[in-house]
């Protein structure tokens, strides 16, 4: 019972003012309050707070990361949306594709975007860095914390996941 009173205190204590910066960073009150729901189930999911020295600064940094995550997955969505909209105004020009082959591409894209989604956070992110934001190797490293030989590692498990869906 101490366990969720003290929780309680926290969430209470500071859940105006996580809210409020979601809310700056992401432009969105909906994903706001996503973004600060998944870091509550962060925190208590591994007892968190307990171990945390400043609970505050450890509730901003994992709702930070989740709205990076969201921020990254977002540009993902755009970019390939935007080339669903270029392949689809491409082949309304040539008047010469065929309404499957559209459906079929859209519906490649689509199992695309979710295995890409569905990939794990580390290795997602490795992906985006590298895919879609052009950083080498060494600079995704960097970003990370992670060695070069890890981001290699992680964008193989990336590219073989996301093979597996295209087969």
């Amino acid at each position: 019972m101490s366990t969720i009173l003290n929780i309680s205190d926290l969430i209470k204590t500071y859940d105006d003012e996580l809210r409020r910066v979601m809310f700056r960073r992401c432009g969105c009150i909906d994903t706001a309050g996503d973004i600060v729901q998944e870091t509550y189930q962060r925190m208590l999911a591994g007892d968190l707070w307990r171990q945390a020295e400043n609970p505050r600064a450890l509730l901003h940094r994992i709702a930070a990361n989740l709205a990076t995550d969201y921020e990254r997955r977002r540009q993902v969505r755009e970019h390939y949306a935007h080339y669903e909209d270029a392949t689809a105004e491409d082949a309304g020009a040539d008047n010469a594709a065929d309404p499957e082959q559209i459906n079929a591409a859209r519906e490649r894209l689509s199992r695309l975007v979710s295995a890409v989604d569905r990939l794990p956070p580390k290795c997602r992110s490795v992906f985006v860095m590298r895919k879609y934001d052009g950083f080498s190797h060494a600079e995704i490293a960097e970003r990370l914390g992670i060695s070069r030989n890890m981001v290699e590692k992680h964008l193989r498990n990336a590219l073989a996941a996301l093979q597996d869906c295209d087969d």
